[in-house]
């Protein structure tokens, strides 16, 4: 599969773009576990031009992760264009454009999955920015608004015709959000199109690997894109393309678990500070697979959700270590 001139090999897993996850740090991390390609957290145009700071950091690339893309969200032509012209310069591999964000204060306000309210306007923008830089542009979006407005089908074509070189197509409907299922026979549809000559990547409930198996063989697509089970779990793309390629899933020890999340801690407090770095971890800390179903572990985890220090969140760590799974 290519996007463009950007080589991903045969059937790519991708990591997806995540706001307040997909760091330089943790997208370097999933990169060396196994991920073909993957995303910043989503760039707000508007504050780009503005040059705040926070979303200039999130340009940052590290060369050992590449391919990278970076995507951008807005909600008018001009700012739109002014910031691929920008995120140009940092000079990711791709630049994806965000028509799928379902939350309120981005959707709410027309931008993100609040463009498929307004197709024409994401046309447009969509046009804009193609025309305005020499990267690979891309697209990430929903099926429609809701389930009276599934138009990921014939939007696709529109989108290609716009002049973007690949298409994700998360399964659910804006007004889903996360909830029920994905609905990837709507994904299928998309790529059983002859008329789509793009790649298409399909999103939405790839949770364990035999899943991200299924999504190829079953629903044809070109890539996966792997979000939400990732967070805290990196070593979920080596299990994963270790079954798609090898026909086996590798096993990842506990010692290798706890050092990758442990990486993660340590350089999200030397990319920012002590206390803002702990911070940041905690989302992933909340979400990992490694402290789930432990019998009477709530103490503990509050604990660690309230660790402040390096030295007290390391005490922790340690003690759910060498303590408390091996006596499971």
């Amino acid at each position: 599969m290519k996007i463009g001139n950007v080589e991903l090999g045969s059937r790519p897993v991708m990591l997806a773009p995540m706001e307040d996850v997909t760091d330089a740090s943790f997208r370097l991390i999933c990169k060396e576990q196994g991920a073909d390609l993957t995303y910043t957290e989503f760039v707000s145009a508007d504050a780009l031009i503005r040059n705040i700071a926070a979303t200039t950091r999130k340009l940052h690339i590290h060369e050992a992760e590449r391919p990278t893309a970076i995507q951008i969200y807005g909600r008018e032509v001009e700012p739109m264009v002014e910031a691929a012209r920008i995120v140009e310069e940092a000079k990711p591999d791709i630049l994806d454009i965000n028509f799928g964000c379902p939350v309120k204060k981005v959707a709410g306000k027309g931008a993100g999955a609040g463009m498929l309210r307004d197709i024409p306007k994401m046309l447009e923008i969509t046009k804009a920015v193609v025309k305005a830089v020499n990267l690979p542009v891309t697209v990430k979006t929903r099926l429609g608004w809701d389930c009276n407005s599934k138009i990921i089908v014939d939007l696709a074509e529109q989108l290609q015709d716009c002049g973007i070189q690949a298409l994700t197509v998360h399964g659910r409907t804006r007004s889903q959000m996360y909830t029920g299922e994905a609905d990837w026979e709507e994904i299928a549809r998309v790529k059983a199109n002859p008329r789509l000559k793009i790649p298409v990547i399909g999103n939405g409930d790839i949770t364990t690997p035999e899943k991200l198996v299924e999504a190829f063989d079953r629903y044809n697509v070109d890539g996966v894109m792997v979000g939400r089970v990732s967070i805290g779990a990196p070593w979920i793309f080596r299990e994963m393309t270790g079954l798609l390629r090898h026909g086996a899933i590798p096993e990842v020890t506990i010692p290798e678990k706890f050092a990758l999340i442990r990486r993660q801690i340590r350089e999200s407090v030397e990319r920012i500070d002590e206390y803002r770095g702990i911070l940041h971890i905690r989302r992933h800390l909340a979400a990992s697979p490694l402290f789930k179903s432990i019998p009477g572990f709530r103490p503990t985890r509050i604990a660690m959700l309230q660790a402040s220090t390096l030295d007290e969140l390391e005490a922790i760590l340690s003690h759910i270590e060498n303590d408390i799974l091996p006596s499971l």
